[in-house]
Formats: C-alpha cells, structure tokens, sequence
C-alpha cells in the first residue's frame, strides 16, 4: 500500500500532541512544535508514498512550527523543498528575509536547508491543507531561483497555480488507485508542475529542462480539456491558441503517448457521459441532453461512438446501470 492513515484519535487525549510530534518527524521533515490544543490535539495525515517523496494531506486545530539550525544540521543528508497548499484556514510563513501571510486556496513553499517558522490555524473548523515534499534535487529549476519565491504565497484559484492544485486534487482523491509502477510518473508530473508554477511566477520558465516543460505543458492541456468538455468547439486548434503553441505542436504532444488530441476528447466526453447515465438523480435528463452537456451536439453520433466505447447503446447501458443500482440500495437496506 502506497498510502497512510493517521489520527491522533487512536490515544487519549493527553497523548495525541506527543504522538502527532512522533509521525510528522518520521513522515516529514523534523520540525519543532506548539499548539494551543497540545491538551487535547485532535489531527489526521493521509500520505501518498512515492519513495523520496510523497503528497499528504493535513487537518488540525493550530500549529507553530519551527525548523532551526540545530534541526537543520542533525538532518542534514538530504535536502527537501515542502510546499502548503491551503484548503482551509489561515497563517503566516516567515523564511530568510521574507515573512508572509497565507490563506485558503494559497500555495507557499519553504527550504529544509534553511530555518523557517510557520504558524497555521482553522478558522471555523479546523486547519486543513495538502502538502508536497520533494528531494530538492527532483525540481528542475535551480536553487538560486526557487529562493526567490520561497515563502512567498501563490494563487492555486488560476493560470499554473490551479493546474497543479486540481492535480493534487485528483491524485488524493485517486490515492488508493495507485501502484508503485506508477511512482515515477507521480514524482515527475508533480516536479514539474510545481517548477512550472515557480518558474512563471518568476518568469524563469526557460531555466527548466525541455522535458520538463513538456511535461507540465501535457499536463496543463489535460486540464483545459477536462474544463472545456462541454464545448462543442472544443478541439485541437482551440488547444494551441488557448496554450500559444502550433496545431502541429498539440498532435506531436498526443501522439508521444499513443494517441491523438480528438481521441483523448471524445474519450473524456464519453466517460462523463457514462458517468451520468448511471447517476440515479439524473434518470429523467433525456440522453441527448446529457451528451449535449458534454459537447456531442449529434444524437446519433453520441449513440454510435458510446457503442463502440462500451459495447452496448447509451439508453441500455442506463437502463443495466440504473438496475445495478437500485439491487445494491435493496441490499444494504436488508443487509
């Protein structure tokens, strides 16, 4: 299993401050540690694993954290930049000269190799956040220019920002999915991201290797793609002019993992589709509406292409689905 849960739950209260100090230091880097709730600190971690580096996800009351110099040389073999992306409540960041203040849907990163002070609290519910950690030398930008914007807070709402955010969405919410097989490809999509996030707040862009920026930029086209599925004019040639780049770029970009930009699209739409047409709330949307929303403005076209996707028409495929669904409803209802 490449995931981890944790609540400082499974002890009594007195307990869970001292055993929440315990996970972060082998989970994370090893910081020092406050809170106004240590009486009774109610917190939960999830981490994904990707070997040197990993994505979790946080909620808590409050918490000071401190890296000092003594830190810093008793954990001084490898170094790690982290990265808060804040889902919910508040703080401040403070690393060299540069003290900050963050908010939900705010990223900040920080340096393992220098002293840093985070104070991070909930608001009307507890404190929550997504966190990246990676080996310093995995982001493909160097050390010089990611001083520059450590921390320095960094919309995750937009642009560059909101690319990498959904991903970390999705891949927490996939977490349970994944295999070690796919441990390089996670380690690498969220590298470079995250330097092309940097990069443009920097405009240091070109200091990226071209692999690299390639792969952000695959990534960043996915997700335009997945936002505009419902636009019928959605295609190849609206992706290059949304991105500045050529049609002839867009194909070359597809055609490096096998397949081209209109098969991608159609794939996207049919799944939705799909997804609908088994969606109990939505038995009574006609299905030409449904393909409608997802960008198949020809009924007939729809029916034929989901066919060939899931081997039956898209009214049977509802019908077998929405059955399935109402055995399951009977069977927890007298299991």
């Amino acid at each position: 299993m490449l995931v981890s849960n944790f609540s400082t739950e499974m002890v009594a209260a007195q307990d869970r401050f001292a055993l929440w100090e315990e996970f972060a230091s082998q989970s994370h880097m090893r910081n020092w540690m406050r809170s106004e709730h240590e009486d009774n600190f109610r917190a939960t971690m999830r981490v994904l694993d990707m070997g040197d580096a990993q994505i979790s996800t946080m909620t808590f009351p409050s918490l000071e954290v401190v890296r000092t110099p003594k830190l810093i040389r008793q954990q001084s073999d490898r170094e790690f930049y982290q990265v808060n992306c804040v889902l919910a409540g508040a703080g401040g960041a403070s690393q060299g000269d540069r003290n900050t203040s963050i908010r939900q849907g705010q990223l900040v990163l920080v340096d393992s190799s220098l002293p840093f002070r985070g104070q991070l609290h909930g608001e009307a519910e507890n404190y929550a956040a997504m966190i990246i950690q990676l080996p310093r030398e995995l982001l493909p930008l160097p050390w010089k220019t990611v001083q520059r914007v450590s921390a320095r807070p960094i919309s995750g709402c937009q642009g560059l920002g909101g690319v990498l955010w959904r991903w970390l969405t999705e891949v927490n919410a996939r977490a349970e999915e994944f295999t070690p097989a796919d441990i390089p490809t996670l380690r690498s999509v969220t590298a470079d991201l995250l330097a092309a996030v940097l990069g443009r707040c920097l405009d240091a862009e070109d200091t990226m290797t071209p692999e690299s920026r390639r792969r952000a930029l695959q990534v960043q086209i996915r997700d335009f793609i997945r936002r505009h599925l419902g636009d019928p004019s959605l295609s190849p040639a609206t992706i290059a002019a949304a991105h500045r780049i050529s049609v002839r770029y867009v194909h070359q970009l597809f055609a490096e993992e096998g397949t081209t930009a209109a098969a991608w699209i159609r794939g996207r739409r049919l799944e939705r589709c799909r997804r609908d047409l088994a969606n109990p709330h939505l038995q009574l949307r006609p299905i030409h509406a449904i393909a409608a929303q997802w960008g198949f403005i020809d009924p007939a076209h729809f029916s034929r292409a989901f066919r060939a996707a899931y081997g039956m028409p898209p009214r049977d495929y509802r019908q077998h689905a929405l059955r399935g669904a109402v055995r399951e409803s009977a069977s927890a209802l007298h299991g």
